[in-house]
């Protein structure tokens, strides 16, 4: 099979929070026990609307990374790096602007959005109007297969897969492809190579998707295959030239069920969130002055948990029976509001607590996470560095 390589960053803008936890790390350590998974601080990205607050982005960085770690992201399953180390995702972008048409750009659904959203900062920026083109750079550089995103990215990678293709369509006519093609099918030998023709031809006669995704099994099973024969079998199988960039798959995670403080999205621009890292004390005074039910003035009303923010955080931290008891006390005033916040304040203190610790250990030891991520930082660098070989190779910039 051929392998599935998973692509995720996150901007460094600030203390992590429980919505970060619930909507994204948890998935990514599942990812990395399934796949090959690359993590990495997105602080070029972060420059796009926080180019005048760097100090932010300084502070987060690291800060950041022991929140991945003390959350279970583990650098022995996964490449954990930071973007700004691995400067070719900057020449990668450049590159690719060279053929990227202005209106797709513009069309991109979140760029208008966005500038109403942060109507506050200026961001008519070169920057800014050419994130989306950063982040296909940032995917398409490892030849990642998986991007996990919210609804919302789901045009990105989109945009991402028209921008691999519009770059294999100028670029992946090599001279002599067919030539160099047909070659490759010898290479397989005679029966793997005369599947692989078999395969081809009811792909491209009959549609076949079962049959591309054999041939595809099949040419990445050949351990003795050169990276550039590989990519022209791939092409050729297509109808195409060779494959030197790969059209990524939106992987779509599920939504966050995280509440905030007050009942919507946990979101630092809304001011109501638990931080990974906030002291317990602080965790049980936040919870505790939550809103409720206004309908709950005196402690004999009852109350509709429907209409209470409490209860949206029950239906995170608490099982059936616990839900039950508060639905039907609540209705009947049996308890009041702080009973039925206590069960959750013990449930959130419970999930961090083991957080924290890790989290405490890694803060300790500075060096210990610089290591890690310079490791990382090698290992994705050298990654990139074999697709940028092939990528000045046929832009005509690998001069002799």
């Amino acid at each position: 099979m051929a392998v599935e390589r998973v692509l995720s960053g996150m901007r460094p803008t600030g203390n992590l929070h429980l919505g970060h936890y619930h909507g994204v790390l948890k998935n990514w350590t599942r990812l990395q026990h399934e796949h090959e998974c690359l993590f990495f601080v997105a602080d070029w990205h972060a420059l796009t609307t926080h180019y005048d607050t760097p100090q932010v982005i300084e502070e987060s960085v690291w800060e950041m990374v022991i929140d991945w770690l003390a959350a279970g992201v583990d650098p022995a399953s996964a490449t954990v790096f930071i973007q700004s180390r691995v400067p070719e995702h900057a020449e990668l972008h450049m590159l690719l602007s060279m053929i990227t048409p202005l209106g797709w750009l513009e069309r991109v659904p979140t760029y208008k959005d966005q500038q109403e959203k942060l109507s506050s900062k200026d961001l008519s920026t070169y920057g800014f109007l050419g994130y989306p083109l950063l982040q296909s750079a940032d995917i398409l550089i490892y030849r990642a297969t998986q991007v996990p995103v919210g609804a919302d990215q789901v045009p990105h990678i989109e945009f991402t897969r028209e921008i691999a293709r519009r770059f294999n369509h100028i670029y992946g006519r090599e001279p002599g492809f067919e030539e160099k093609a047909e070659a490759a099918i010898k290479k397989l030998g005679n029966k793997k190579g005369a599947l692989y023709e078999e395969l081809r031809t009811r792909y491209q006669e009959s549609g076949d998707d079962d049959a591309l995704e054999a041939a595809r099994a099949l040419i990445h099973e050949q351990q003795g295959l050169s990276l550039g024969d590989r990519e022209r079998l791939l092409g050729f199988l297509e109808g195409g030239g060779k494959m030197i960039l790969i059209e990524p798959e939106a992987v779509l995670t599920p939504a966050s069920k995280m509440p905030g403080l007050d009942g919507q999205k946990m979101s630092k621009s809304y001011n109501n969130t638990i931080s990974l890292r906030e002291s317990p004390d602080a965790i049980s005074k936040k919870i505790r002055t939550m809103p409720t039910d206004p309908a709950r003035i005196r402690r004999t009303d009852p109350g509709d948990p429907a209409k209470c923010p409490v209860w949206h955080l029950h239906e995170v931290y608490s099982d059936d029976a616990k839900r039950e008891w508060v639905n039907l006390s609540c209705r009947s005033a049996a308890i009041g509001c702080i009973e039925c916040k206590q069960p959750v304040i013990d449930a959130v203190l419970a999930e961090l607590k083991p957080i924290q610790e890790r989290a405490a250990l890694y803060a300790e030891d500075p060096t210990l996470v610089k290591n890690i991520v310079s490791d990382g930082c090698d290992k994705a660098r050298r990654q990139a560095r074999e697709t940028m070989r092939e990528v000045r190779e046929v832009m005509g910039l690998s001069y002799s």
